[in-house]
């Protein structure tokens, strides 16, 4: 999600069935600590394992050409979530589930207008699953995302499965922003019902990617989105629509949409502009306009997505066309999160200041197949 779903809590979604607790704020015995007002982030330790909170993520997207140009997309995400102790049914032992880890792999092969995705879950224990607590690496058996200590090193990604494997190399090209006010990213009205988030907003990337035995010499732009807490969505929430969006003029949008039973916005919705130098504005949900203009219908989950929107922006003389390359982006994860979320590559046009613009992104669609929930 991605919160790209991220949103703050989408891996408190993205659980197996086992852990069935309902949705809601986190009980005041709660053993994990809370996103609150005036953290300070410190990297890189903070692009490590933050293990104090219950649920984290490292959510990669992106934009790829190839040199005989075809265009793809690609997702690539790890979660992990603690387990509460009351809920660890083992003795201590290198096969306690204390820590569970998820990743989803997905390729848009916009050219050949289809979609592939695959999925794992892991627990922590005997190397097959973990992440660093002092710098960027996770994995899961041999998928990872991983980079030095350097201030500007390069993130490395690594996935396959038996048709499809990517491995890129992401260089930052704009320094990393944070997400929110006074350190966090507000997903509620409760305290705590937030996340520290922050997001690498281009990058730089090459390598290659593989479909069905064909490798590909690729290079584009992706996003980074970090996220860690441990709250979860109110009992009045049902899900979120994210999008991220990179403009050729090298401005850059996040926001999100986080939606209530009764179909409204809730106020802690935000979003933040980046302009071409780095700079950064936070923006309430009152600064932005999110207007769903079609609908796709899965014929798998039978979810009815939006799918088309215009997004404007007054204050900054901006109106935006967002248009799926595909139809069809929907990730059905019944082997690991056995949740289905529409997450897929989109077109961007549109004017600012009164003068065409163009890009691209990704969105990021929870809750439409069925109300989110543990």
């Amino acid at each position: 999600m991605t919160d790209r779903v991220r949103i703050g809590i989408l891996l408190t979604l993205l659980l197996s069935a086992d852990l069935s607790t309902a949705i809601g704020a986190n009980p005041p015995s709660a053993p994990f600590q809370s996103a609150i007002a005036g953290y300070r982030y410190n990297f890189p330790r903070d692009h490590g394992s933050h293990p104090t909170y219950q649920t984290e993520w490292w959510y990669y997207t992106g934009h790829l050409q190839s040199k005989n140009g075809r265009s793809f997309g690609f997702e690539l995400v790890f979660f992990r979530r603690a387990v509460p102790p009351e809920e660890i049914k083992t003795l201590p032992s290198k096969w306690s589930i204390s820590q569970l880890y998820l990743a989803h792999f997905a390729v848009t092969d916009i050219t050949g207008k289809r979609f592939h995705f695959s999925e794992k879950l892991s627990r922590e224990g005997l190397g097959k699953a973990g992440a660093d607590e002092s710098r960027l690496h996770v994995w899961i058996d041999d998928w990872r995302a991983e980079a030095s200590t350097e201030p500007s090193a390069p993130h490395t990604l690594v996935a396959h499965d038996e048709t499809h494997a990517l491995a890129l190399t992401l260089q930052p090209a704009k320094p990393l922003v944070t997400h929110g006010l006074d350190g966090i990213s507000r997903k509620g009205k409760d305290v705590g019902q937030a996340t520290h988030y922050y997001s690498f907003t281009r990058l730089a990337t090459t390598g290659s990617l593989t479909i069905d035995g064909e490798q590909f010499d690729v290079s584009g732009i992706s996003w980074m989105d970090r996220e860690f807490g441990s709250g979860d969505l109110g009992t009045d929430q049902v899900g979120w629509d994210w999008f991220s969006i990179q403009l050729e003029d090298d401005t850059e949008l996040m926001l999100y949409r986080i939606r209530r039973k009764d179909g409204t916005s809730d106020l802690a919705s935000s979003g933040t502009a980046v302009s071409p130098d780095g700079r950064t504005r936070h923006l309430e949900v009152t600064d932005f306009q999110i207007e769903s203009t079609g609908t796709w219908t899965s014929p798998e989950s039978k979810a009815t997505y939006p799918s088309r929107w215009r997004l404007k922006f007054p204050s900054l003389d901006l109106v935006l066309d967002i248009t799926p390359l595909l139809a069809d982006q929907e990730l059905r994860t019944s082997r690991s999160s056995k949740v289905s979320y529409w997450e897929g590559a989109v077109a961007v046009t549109g004017t600012k200041q009164g003068k065409p613009v163009n890009g691209q992104g990704y969105v990021e669609l929870t809750g439409y197949a069925e109300r989110l929930k543990m």
